[in-house]
């Protein structure tokens, strides 16, 4: 059984891997101090990894930040020094048990079994979300300025940000401000293209240009990215 260990603490990964490797079986294919580069990883990955030993507070991206973002997770065993988060903790099936920090070796080898004896089964892709592909994706849409309907090319938005009763739309070559909301202008944007990542901001995903801890920078807007939405940003990205 392949495991990975994501937690910031260099001495309890130390400590994790040096318990794993007691056990018969099981290997310790890579170590990771931050949950971003264990994303990466498990894209290219994913199939070869069995289990994930996972720290619930890290720096930037919660452990729960984590399972969110990746599509069919493995078996998790969290590992942490906090108690609060247990009934949380099993809302989610792909979570197999809870260790509170220090570890012992009896408590390690309890979690490691209900690992081996639990399979995490995939969801499969659903024949709707095959019939919804060949849906037309709109390429356009009008709004209304001085009484005038102005055309805007879809793929040309950059953002939209909400600012009272009306929005600011900003294409690659102009803005508009248009009096709407950002919940009526989101249901004419393509889902696979746009992505609502503040309460006030719906961004192009096709535009960004970086992302640094919890923003990303389209053109020379600085977008800030709330928590709750930063592991659906995380999933819906192309990461190497």
């Amino acid at each position: 059984m392949n495991c990975i260990i994501i937690d910031d603490e260099g001495m309890a990964r130390a400590i994790i891997a040096q318990m794993a490797g007691a056990e018969e079986n099981l290997n310790v294919t890579e170590e990771f101090s931050n949950a971003i580069d264990a994303i990466k990883y498990l894209n290219q990955n994913g199939e070869g990894v069995d289990l994930i030993f996972l720290d619930i507070h890290m720096p930037g991206f919660t452990g729960f930040d984590f399972i969110q973002t990746i599509k069919n997770p493995p078996a998790v065993i969290l590992v942490t020094s906090d108690k609060n988060f247990a009934i949380e903790a099993f809302e989610y099936d792909c979570i197999v048990d809870y260790l509170v920090k220090p570890i012992t070796e009896e408590r390690f080898k309890k979690a490691v079994s209900k690992a081996r004896n639990k399979k995490v089964v995939p969801v499969p892709q659903s024949t709707t979300d095959t019939k919804e592909q060949h849906v037309d994706t709109p390429t356009e849409f009008y709004v209304n300025i001085d009484r005038r309907l102005i055309k805007i090319d879809i793929p040309t938005v950059n953002l939209i940000e909400a600012k009272g009763d009306y929005i600011l739309i900003k294409t690659e070559n102009k803005n508009y401000t248009v009096h709407s909301t950002l919940k009526k202008i989101e249901e004419k944007l393509p889902d696979s293209l746009f992505l609502k990542v503040h309460r006030t901001y719906i961004i192009n995903l096709k535009k960004i240009i970086d992302i640094e801890d919890n923003s990303v920078l389209i053109g020379k807007d600085v977008i800030p990215v709330s928590r709750a939405n930063r592991p659906e940003l995380m999933k819906r990205l192309n990461t190497l």
